[in-house]
């Protein structure tokens, strides 16, 4: 069996976590770079000014008192043991000529330099660093005042060093953090490509396990499972829509067949008849055909698009106007109840012919003298359409089915089994529900919609 090859820059997470930690090492780096010059420039300023002190006054006192008192001078700074670990001195005479100091000569390479200069000069018989300001006085002699450095370059040496350091060490638990990070989310999203390998093979009914630890990753698979869930709903769907057109393509088919068949063998009123029977069958066909494309076209949510701001109170206005005389000829008491301004982002004209389908229902399957009532409500969990009646209402055990395509409690009526699965259709396309529960007697319908953003 051959091991997969472990390529950890093709990861996307290791990937991720190392540039992320390559950044922080880097800023580090930067900052470590800012310190360091900055305590640098302090140590060197101030040698810089103890040096230009030191070589000014010297110079003042060549100027007052001549050249024996500056020799005098160098030699009592020698002598008092103050910073005489560090100190340069240096007095020649015109001709070149060492007469005080503590370093033999000026070094070859800044001979005839002035001003400040960094060599290596010999110092108490070891071999040192210097910063040493060199200058001409009026006799033509030359003075040399300067620190020996090797403390501060010690210093910068042990910086340099705990920054190389410091950033080998940040870029190993940048790979190891890199590494672990990707290790973590690898277990996190194994469950879901687990799920996924399970569905592309066709099983529908995995479900990603719930987590206790509420962070990104148990949201997404929330909503991985929201999605599966209508995905399987979807797919339950089309195959009783299938499998229902079907059976209602073939029965009507089959009788078309059948009555055709049999008028052969008639006279030509028969055939006519026949005819006659054909067409209104095929209407009938062209009809449930149209109510499966308007329904396909709900679902699949296009008419997002054109969404406006709705008022439901005057959507339910113009519904109750329109049924009121239905149920004023059958007798039926329909009020209607209008709470606070529920206004949603929705399309009109769908809203209306969901409303106008349940108001339609309530008023189909109630007796002659029943009650129906309308009343829209808004709170915090988004506006409602309520409908109510007092008839038979409809078995609990039916109440889940309610909505399916084609389903029809009562086959005995006309109609065909996909109004309130428009309704529920058009509800999910506004972000809401259908709900059904028993109002003892009657029915109650609620659809719920989400309101309009303030």
């Amino acid at each position: 069996m051959k091991l997969p090859t472990f390529k950890p820059w093709g990861s996307t997470a290791f990937r991720m976590a190392f540039n992320y930690s390559a950044l922080l090492v880097l800023s580090m780096l930067v900052l470590l770079a800012v310190f360091y010059m900055q305590t640098v420039n302090v140590l060197q300023s101030r040698i810089d000014r103890q040096i230009f002190t030191n070589a000014h006054r010297l110079e003042n006192d060549f100027v007052a008192h001549g050249a024996a008192s500056l020799e005098l001078q160098i030699k009592d700074i020698l002598r008092d043991g103050v910073y005489s670990d560090t100190e340069i001195y240096l007095l020649l005479n015109p001709y070149g000529e060492k007469v005080i100091g503590n370093i033999p000569a000026v070094p070859f390479g800044v001979k005839d330099k002035v001003g400040m200069v960094e060599a290596r000069v010999i110092r108490n018989g070891r071999e040192t660093i210097g910063r040493m300001h060199i200058q001409h006085l009026s006799d033509n002699s030359i003075l040399v005042v300067g620190s020996d450095i090797n403390h501060q370059l010690e210093i910068e040496r042990l910086f340099d060093r705990a920054s190389l350091i410091a950033g080998l060490i940040g870029l190993l638990m940048s790979v190891v953090g890199a590494l672990l990070f990707r290790r973590e989310l690898r277990l996190r999203i194994s469950g879901i490509q687990q799920i996924v390998t399970h569905i592309e093979a066709g099983d529908l009914s995995q479900r990603i396990p719930a987590s206790q630890q509420e962070d990104e990753f148990s949201r997404l698979n929330r909503d991985i499972n929201r999605m599966l869930d209508q995905q399987q709903r979807l797919m339950d769907g089309v195959r009783h829509v299938s499998n229902t057109i079907a059976h209602n393509l073939r029965t009507p088919m089959t009788r078309i067949r059948l009555r055709l068949m049999k008028s052969e063998h008639e006279g030509a009123q028969a055939r006519e008849e026949a005819l006659q029977f054909a067409l209104q069958e095929i209407e009938e066909l062209g009809i449930i055909f149209d109510k499966l494309l308007n329904l396909a076209e709900v679902e699949s949510g296009t008419h997002r698009q054109i969404f406006s701001p709705v008022s439901l109170n005057d959507v339910v206005a113009d519904i109750v106007e329109f049924y009121e005389p239905v149920a004023e000829e059958k007798s039926i008491h329909f009020s209607a109840v209008f709470d606070a301004d529920p206004v949603i982002n929705g399309d009109r004209e769908l809203l209306a012919s969901a409303i106008g389908n349940l108001v339609d229902n309530a008023l189909k399957y109630v007796n002659d003298g029943a009650t129906v009532s309308i009343r829209t409500t808004l709170d915090a969990s988004g506006a409602s359409i309520i409908v109510q009646d007092n008839g038979t209402g409809i078995p609990a055990t039916e109440l889940s089915r309610i909505g399916t395509h084609f389903h029809r409690l009562d086959r005995s009526r006309p109609g065909y089994g996909l109004g309130l699965a428009s309704v529920l259709a058009i509800a999910r396309l506004h972000g809401g529900n259908l709900e059904f529960s028993d109002a003892a007697p009657g029915l109650i319908v609620r659809m719920t919609l989400a309101p309009h953003p303030a």
